[in-house]
């Protein structure tokens, strides 16, 4: 399975070939841009598939990064990732950031329960805690920093992303949350497709509190 992996949801925009049969990642390029992604994305698929051999029609699956993360550039993802699978009429699975921040960790810290956690301002932090084996704990959700903490101690999660820093003794890098697109392309490869289809992630919402979020964290 040939597989075209999109990421819009933060500060990159990113997009890699990905052959599932082999595991390799074919060609990707990623470019820290911060806005602006509509005007560089399509330019950017097309340079992928011409370094991996590619053409549009080669690929079998779609898969693009569906939130937490930028509003604006979420939609311009899902709605490529869409378009394009309705074009090819090949199937689109949505990834979650907080997924792709967990597995990434996992990666590197493996056998270590994991919290991926954003900073999402306003008091706020996008979280989800995950098992070693990369299983979701919580579904994903609002929560204060209080509620973070408490999180990270019932599940004996390590906490990664920049909400990481707001905690007691955290240090702040001063880099943005980054999703890792080789990491969106393999998770995207073994997502089931009637499952996973991209829908943008929003967890704000007119009556959504950090209260809320931990409620349905902890349910």
């Amino acid at each position: 399975m040939k597989l075209l992996a999109i990421d819009t949801a933060g500060v990159d925009c990113s997009a890699a070939a990905f052959d599932a049969y082999t595991n390799l990642v074919l060609a990707h390029v990623t470019e820290r841009i911060g806005k602006g992604h509509a005007e560089r994305l399509m330019a950017m698929i097309e340079e992928v598939l011409t370094s991996a051999g590619l053409e549009l029609t080669d690929l079998d699956r779609v898969a693009v990064t569906i939130g937490p993360g930028s509003f604006t550039g979420i939609r311009v993802g899902v709605a490529a990732a869409r378009g394009l699978a309705l074009a090819l009429k090949i199937p689109s699975v949505g990834v979650s950031t907080l997924e792709v921040m967990a597995a990434a960790f996992l990666r590197d810290q493996p056998g270590q329960a994991v919290l991926a956690a954003m900073d999402a301002k306003r008091d706020e932090i996008y979280a989800q805690a995950f098992a070693p084996d990369g299983t979701a704990l919580t579904p994903p959700s609002i929560v204060s920093l209080e509620d973070l903490q408490r999180l990270a101690a019932t599940h004996a999660a390590e906490v990664t992303g920049t909400a990481a820093a707001l905690l007691p003794g955290g240090a702040s890098t001063g880099e943005p949350d980054r999703f890792d697109i080789e990491t969106v392309a393999r998770i995207g490869a073994k997502a089931n497709p009637d499952r996973s289809r991209p829908k943008p992630l929003y967890l704000r919402g007119p009556d959504a509190k950090p209260q809320d979020g931990f409620a349905l964290a902890r349910a």
